[in-house]
């Protein structure tokens, strides 16, 4: 891919742009990053997962010597992992509190310690195992897998209104289209045809005008009674004055993890912990691999082999002990993000000061109420949109990497085809308490292929 970017890793754009671009960075990554936490459930805290996620962040960026453009969030391939964390405290929630950061200590000694292992005898081996032949459909399953969430968010408001599927074109899913829609071309076009600073912001052009979209159809909605067109939900702001205005309006302190998580400390015992490695260790290893295929994308956009500069070991550190830090107050291990990946390809800015300043305002938000609830407020329909080129761009930055990958060689073709068509079909594992996820049988799939194949090769 040809380097183009707008501002490199070391670039520091004027503070007024970089705030600009930060609330950019926020916003790709948010929705999914307080998902986790709302699917989780058990009293965990939205606005605790995002500070959670900018300390990992900061983390992150301090064990790659600020040198990798990327936020850490919420990380979904835990989830069931912290469902086990707090199955397993047998409804005592503040033992479940504890068992979530020790569950993200123990995945991240997973990193640890192969980060240990890579410093000491290097990445060729992961080069071997990993071909573009192999990261390149895995990275493109990693945004085709995620079509699907794109597309339910799209019609998120139709489906909330009883339409079982975006076939039934009814009036509210024609809403929530309309919606994306708005969103989905205001972003290609600010991304395509905007001048400089235009193109270095569709995602925030795109969101307001979604939201502006549906402001419209929802205030029409209350002067007519027609609900259909109730799109913005405004519940989050009446609980901010539900016990009247005042600082708590404005201000509050997130319900942070290691908060409950002391009350627990009574409660606990060593089977306990036996549950909980069990649950978190082998989902470890699965990310790790994940982890790979993202920094391999990231490299391209940004043309430099993360890999080697700053290093796997330091980027897998920052992984691990960023998720660690995470959890400590979100309660959520955190992973690189894809959207992250996917604003930084779009927009061309690469500048870590973003990344950094993006950390650092996750972590001031979580203590302002109102933009709180302003971002709860943003319609699924509207974030719809952004997806949709969001993953998009995940997908197409794979397929790049695929036509560099000789497929008249019968090796590679098998290889890639070992990938795709499992990770599309859904291919996923679930043994005991760990669920391997469609991408990580894939990707596990693709790298015995190739290695056999390739063994077969050199014997030839």
């Amino acid at each position: 891919m040809e380097n183009k970017l707008v501002f490199g890793i070391h670039d520091r754009p004027k503070f007024g742009q970089m705030l600009v671009f930060a609330i950019q960075q926020l916003l790709a990554i948010m929705a999914a990053t307080i998902a986790v936490p709302a699917i989780v459930g058990n009293g965990m805290s939205a606005s605790a997962a995002l500070f959670g996620a900018g300390v990992g962040t900061l983390v992150y960026q301090l064990f790659t010597k600020f040198r990798s453009p990327v936020f850490l969030g919420s990380s979904f391939a835990f989830i069931g992992s912290m469902l086990a964390a707090f199955a397993g405290a047998l409804s005592n929630i503040y033992l479940g509190y504890l068992g979530l950061i020790i569950g993200a200590v123990f995945a991240g000694l997973v990193y640890v310690i192969i980060a240990i292992v890579v410093k000491l005898v290097g990445v060729g081996w992961i080069n071997k195992l990993m071909p573009a032949a192999v990261i390149g459909p895995t990275v493109a399953l990693i945004g085709l897998s995620l079509a699907g969430a794109a597309i339910n968010d799209v019609f998120s408001y139709g489906a909330k209104n009883g339409d079982a599927s975006a076939f039934m074109m009814t009036t509210s899913a024609w809403v929530s289209f309309v919606c994306a829609m708005v969103t989905l071309f205001v972003v290609v076009i600010c991304s395509t045809y905007g001048k400089r600073m235009v193109r270095l912001v569709p995602f925030i052009i795109g969101i307001l005008a979604g939201y502006a979209v549906a402001l419209i159809f929802t205030f029409i909605g209350i002067q007519t009674g027609n609900d259909a067109l109730k799109v913005i939900d405004f519940a989050p702001f009446k609980a901010l004055v539900a016990d009247g205005v005042g600082v708590n309006t404005f201000v509050s302190l997130p319900e942070f993890s290691f908060i409950n998580a002391f009350k627990g400390i009574k409660a606990f015992d060593v089977s306990y912990l036996a549950t909980i490695a069990v649950a978190y260790v082998p989902v470890a290893f699965v990310v790790f691999a994940e982890h790979i295929a993202d920094h391999k994308n990231l490299s391209t956009i940004i043309d430099q082999d993360l890999t080697t500069d700053p290093g796997l070991h330091r980027t897998l550190l920052g992984d691990g002990v960023g998720s660690m830090a995470g959890a400590f107050f979100g309660g959520c291990p955190n992973t690189t993000y894809g959207e992250s990946v996917g604003c930084v390809a779009i927009t061309r800015n690469a500048s870590i000061a973003t990344i950094t300043t993006t950390a650092i305002m996750a972590m001031l938000i979580a203590f302002v109420s109102p933009f709180v609830a302003f971002l709860d407020s943003i319609p699924g329909c509207v974030m719809g949109g952004v997806c949709v080129t969001l993953y998009g761009f995940i997908a197409v930055s794979g397929l790049k990497m695929i036509q560099k990958v000789d497929l008249e060689d019968n090796a590679n073709l098998f290889t890639v085809s070992a990938i795709l068509i499992p990770g599309i079909g859904g291919l996923a594992m679930q043994i005991g308490e760990v669920k391997i996820t469609n991408i990580a049988c894939a990707l596990i799939l693709g790298i015995i292929v190739n290695v056999v194949l390739h063994l077969k090769k050199k014997a030839d």
